[in-house]
């Protein structure tokens, strides 16, 4: 029930592995986020380090210093944000980098914003230059300048701003420039979530859900969420499907596996496409090394799909390698699939040399 934003990976919207937030997610995150920090599962640090700011704000009656948080969709920023705004008692605006083009976007917004209230801005690495440098002044002095008027005649018009909390969040934390990082007070990166901590998560959802459900189901469940609460919760609605028609409504380890089979997520929360990849990368070309671009063709999807989409989690499950030569199966991905590595495959033995010997 942590959950979190979206990516710029437009075909990622059809994966039920995939983090971005559907309409159906957001309808069902509104019902199941946590009201305040107590209620809030996993991120352990996060919220030990995040409750002594906002304590420690409350208790000098000031606004809380402005927070950066970072990490992949789905770990649950936008919940936190909220959180923030519902423990300091003050209202929350929502809006995006991508939203903001302008300085006069960036400005409309911060004037009519009231004192202590919370300004979430997603993705706010995607915001333009222009508003980037205004939101510096802002941060540091509760004040911006409006220019009026064009050329040699145009003024600078300073407009105090009241007290606000800035909540940015991003998923590429290294996109955002120095100048603009420094002026956050705390910054906490989400980590992906241990499957310990989605089974808390799933148990909680299907609580309100009203859906039943043992302790081994949840815990298949959560093998396959790949470290996302956003991708337990989709995966725990779609289980609770099949079992609803399938069986009698109760997610046991034996309907939570044959549902997810059905929609094809594997022990390892791998699905289609990346199987897909996997597949081409072993059968087709021996474990690689295979450039970016052929091994898109080989699968049929678009390169940026295959880099963006597939390739990170594939990575960070040890499954697949970047190297300089292209992408290399490792070990891993042979055991994963069945398959027994050739000799001459990454990870299999022997290397050839130049000349095939």
């Amino acid at each position: 029930m942590n959950w979190d934003d979206t990516t710029d990976a437009d075909s990622a919207e059809e994966r039920l592995v995939g983090s971005v937030a559907d309409r159906e997610d957001q309808a069902v995150e509104a019902a199941l986020r946590p009201k305040d920090l107590g209620e809030f599962i996993g991120q352990e640090k996060v919220r030990e380090q995040l409750d002594l700011v906002l304590r420690a704000a409350r208790a000098r009656g000031a606004t809380a210093d402005h927070v950066l948080l970072s990490g992949a969709p789905g770990l649950g920023k936008t919940t936190l944000s909220m959180i923030i705004a519902a423990e300091m008692g003050a209202p929350i605006r929502i809006t995006s980098g991508p939203a903001i083009q302008h300085a006069g976007d960036l400005a409309a917004i911060l004037s009519s914003l009231q004192e202590g209230e919370v300004l979430f801005l997603d993705e706010i690495h995607r915001m333009s230059r222009p508003a980037e440098e205004m939101l510096y002044m802002a941060m540091e002095d509760f004040r911006v300048d409006v220019i009026v008027g064009k050329g040699p005649g145009a003024t600078a018009i300073p407009l105090e701003l009241p007290p606000f909390t800035l909540v940015g969040a991003t998923t590429r934390a290294g996109l955002l420039p120095p100048p603009l990082r420094d002026r956050f007070g705390f910054t906490a990166h989400m980590e992906f979530y241990e499957p310990a901590e989605l089974q808390r998560v799933i148990h909680r959802s299907a609580h309100l859900l009203d859906v039943e459900i043992d302790t081994v189901g949840a815990a298949e469940i959560a093998g396959r969420s790949r470290g996302t609460p956003r991708i337990a919760n989709r995966l725990l609605r779609r289980v609770r499907d099949y079992a609803q028609v399938k069986a009698d409504g109760v997610i046991t380890r034996d309907i939570a596996e044959a549902a997810l089979a059905v929609y094809e997520v594997d022990a390892r929360g791998l699905d289609r496409l990346d199987r897909a990849v996997l597949e081409a990368l072993l059968k087709l070309f021996g474990g690689g090394p295979v450039g970016l671009s052929t091994l898109a063709v080989a699968v049929g999807e678009e390169r940026e799909t295959v880099e963006e989409v597939a390739e990170p989690f594939l990575v960070r499950e040890g499954l697949l390698a970047r190297t300089p030569r292209g992408r290399v199966a490792t070990p891993a991905a042979w055991t994963h699939l069945g398959l027994i590595p050739p000799r001459t495959a990454p990870g299999g033995g022997a290397q050839q040399d130049l000349f095939g010997t």
